[in-house]
């Protein structure tokens, strides 16, 4: 694999397909299958290219997974303009459920969130790759409470509201919602779930 992959590089062969398509295929199949289930026939299949392509357009299974992950998370930017854009912490936090709902009930995509799916049958093989995925739920965690904690300073939310454990609230949450999601509940079901748990949110 190796071999064909310097001979690519060095007669400079440009990709004869879509990378960006080609990543989201893979994006899917790992957010149906899981990372450990899904084989290298599987990922080309779905992305309609040979095994030689995927390693020199990708690295590795390993490096096209977190390249899918950071596809899917979308980018931090746009997440962090998301939450400072948010009237109140409780919006935003109320925002992500709901976009939660909707997402992990979609027709066109596989139900569940692929952060809880991809790891979900993981074992040491592939404890680097848990770690990663962690490490996107730490950043999307560490963004809300951050937003809690200006919310608290602007006088928003009581003294003294204990932001690591509300924004740890929000994200376990949420992947509970992606399991039952990936069990059958529907999205009105998720959806009031969501508005239910928002009225633990602290109030003035």
């Amino acid at each position: 694999m190796k071999s064909t992959d310097t001979t690519v590089r060095r007669t400079g062969r440009p990709l004869s397909f879509d990378r960006e398509q080609a990543l989201e295929q893979a994006m899917l199949t790992f957010w149906r299958h899981g990372y450990e289930t899904s084989s290298i026939s599987d990922l080309t299949a779905a992305m309609g290219i040979t095994a030689p392509s995927l390693y020199t357009a990708y690295g590795d299974k390993k490096q096209l997974f977190l390249e899918a992950m950071r596809l899917y998370a979308g980018s931090p930017y746009d997440m962090e303009q998301a939450l400072v854009e948010a009237p109140t912490s409780r919006d935003a936090a109320q925002r992500m459920l709901i976009a939660a709902a909707e997402a992990f009930t979609g027709e066109l995509t596989p139900r569940g969130c692929l952060l809880a799916s991809a790891t979900a049958s993981g074992s040491g093989a592939s404890a680097d790759v848990q770690s990663e995925v962690a490490q996107v739920r730490r950043e999307i965690q560490s963004r809300l409470q951050n937003r809690i904690d200006r919310d608290v300073a602007q006088a928003l939310l009581p003294v003294g509201t204990d932001s690591h454990s509300l924004a740890t609230l929000v994200i376990a949450l949420i992947q509970g919602m992606s399991v039952l999601a990936r069990d059958g509940t529907d999205r009105r079901d998720l959806l009031a779930m969501a508005n239910f748990a928002m009225n633990a949110w602290p109030k003035l």
